[in-house]
């Protein structure tokens, strides 16, 4: 029976990335990549010479039988993200169900997340919390953002940049403007930022500076 690791990857410091990362990627079969042109930078970065397979939310579906039948005769394969750890907002459940399921070892190793990070740096309550990731682009949204302007504990999620301002409008409409917030961005890149303060105090600053890069937001509860 093989076995299928899931290895966190940087999210953009290359010095995040472990001894014991490196050492998986080099002793694996194959390494699935959400992106091979990206990954393979990675593995040339670290002379990991490992044979490099596509998988990603578009063919995911399709792969996953055969990958669950090739771990049963005995391959080993590693899977990684283009940044952070697999299946954190990013392909990795599939498969990992299904290696559960057909009693196939999982070992997913401790390393880079982007929200651990930004939750802990917002000074935001972080001794409970709920990850949201990335809202609904339009079908479910007002309903979720109903359920979560109920919510007490700490919420954190994901967005784009071009989606920035929409989702900081639409939380100061469902949260109220004065709810506390901290937006990070660029994590462990050269341009790391952290802005806290009300939703209303960050939507003007976003207005007046371009959002870039990737962002973590993280919102204070409701208060009971």
């Amino acid at each position: 029976m093989g076995k299928l690791y899931l290895v966190p990857t940087p999210i953009g410091n290359l010095e995040d990335m472990t001894l014991r990362a490196i050492k998986v990627l080099k002793e694996v079969d194959v390494v699935l990549a959400e992106d091979t042109r990206t990954s393979g930078k990675l593995l040339k970065h670290f002379e990991i010479d490992t044979p490099l397979q596509s998988h990603h939310m578009h063919n995911e579906h399709k792969q996953v039988d055969g990958l669950v039948q090739k771990m049963k005769e005995g391959a080993i394969y590693a899977l990684i993200s283009d940044a952070g750890t697999p299946a954190i907002s990013d392909p990795g459940f599939l498969l990992t169900r299904a290696c559960v399921e057909n009693d196939i070892e999982v070992e997913c190793l401790p390393g880079p997340t982007a929200f651990v990070p930004a939750l802990v740096n917002s000074g935001l309550p972080n001794d409970r919390f709920v990850f949201e990731g990335f809202l609904p682009i339009k079908k479910g949204r007002q309903t979720r953002l109903l359920e979560l302007a109920e919510e007490t504990r700490t919420m954190v999620f994901y967005e784009s940049p071009h989606k920035l301002i929409k989702t900081l409008t639409h939380f100061g409409e469902y949260f109220g403007e004065d709810r506390a917030i901290s937006v990070s961005r660029e994590l462990t890149k050269l341009y790391e930022e952290t802005v806290r303060g009300t939703i209303a105090e960050l939507i003007a600053y976003f207005t007046t500076k371009a959002p870039k890069g990737e962002f973590v937001i993280v919102v204070g509860g409701k208060k009971s």
